[in-house]
């Protein structure tokens, strides 16, 4: 496996190309455009395994959560299920950042149903408003490779991050068995942009969402790129044969 990732894999494919402004707002349009259904559609696409794939990192990351204290901050958090799975094992604090209001919206109201002491704001993962070595837990899922510049994006969680503090990265990722990898490649890349925009009405973000998968490093390479970042202790486990994968290391 080469030790080096390629250039067209710096960020989000879309946008125009080189221009991390254009990417950065074509992304929030393409969230906004698909939040009123965006729950819905992701739990019946995945089956459910997206809420059980969460559960499982937060199970996995509970040692950090349960310090007194702790500050763990889930980026790119979308409707908050991330942030929801950690507040059930922390003893701290919880923060869930976007920049896509109309999905802090919805996580913010679930987050109030579900009665847990859950704190959302509105910001960009490439500037996060904490200090310096002030984070206990910075996380991410499903939203990282959406990021306008990957190599920014772990930059940035390792600033926040105190020392010996974790970053945990939950991405789609690659299925190479020789049975499963071609039956989810055909439903992934085949069906699932076609049912997704059936029952969204909009054109564009679930064909984008194979489209971003296909190009987004596989296993190998985000742990490649994670310690080129200065993590260390980088280690991965696969989700469902590789469909997910959640990699964790320590600044």
């Amino acid at each position: 496996m080469p030790e080096t990732i390629s250039s067209h894999n710096s960020g989000s494919p879309v946008g125009s190309p080189g221009d991390e402004d254009s990417t950065a707002r074509a992304v929030r349009s393409m969230f906004e455009s698909v939040a009123p259904r965006y729950d819905f559609l992701n739990h019946l696409l995945s089956l459910r395994r997206d809420l059980a794939w969460r559960r499982a990192t937060a199970r996995a990351l509970r040692d950090v959560l349960a310090r007194p204290g702790s500050l763990a901050v889930d980026v790119c958090c979308g409707t908050g299920d991330l942030a929801l799975a950690f507040a059930r094992y922390s003893a701290g604090q919880v923060v869930g950042a976007d920049f896509c209001h109309p999905m802090l919206a919805s996580a913010r109201e679930k987050a109030g149903t579900a009665a847990r002491a859950i704190s959302f704001l509105e910001a960009d993962a490439l500037r996060l408003p904490f200090a310096d070595n002030s984070v206990d837990l910075v996380a991410v899922a499903f939203g990282f490779r959406n990021l306008t510049n990957y190599a920014r994006g772990l930059e940035e969680m390792r600033r926040v991050l105190k020392p010996g503090g974790t970053v945990a990265i939950l991405e789609f990722s690659r299925v190479n068995t020789p049975i499963l990898g071609p039956l989810f490649r055909f439903y992934f890349r085949r069906l699932l942009p076609k049912i997704g925009t059936l029952i969204s009405g909009v054109a564009g973000p679930y064909q984008y969402l194979p489209n971003s998968v296909t190009r987004f490093p596989d296993q190998e390479q985000l742990a490649v790129m994670m310690r080129e970042a200065g993590f260390g202790k980088v280690d991965y486990r696969n989700f469902f044969a590789g469909a997910a994968a959640l990699h964790r290391g320590e600044k």
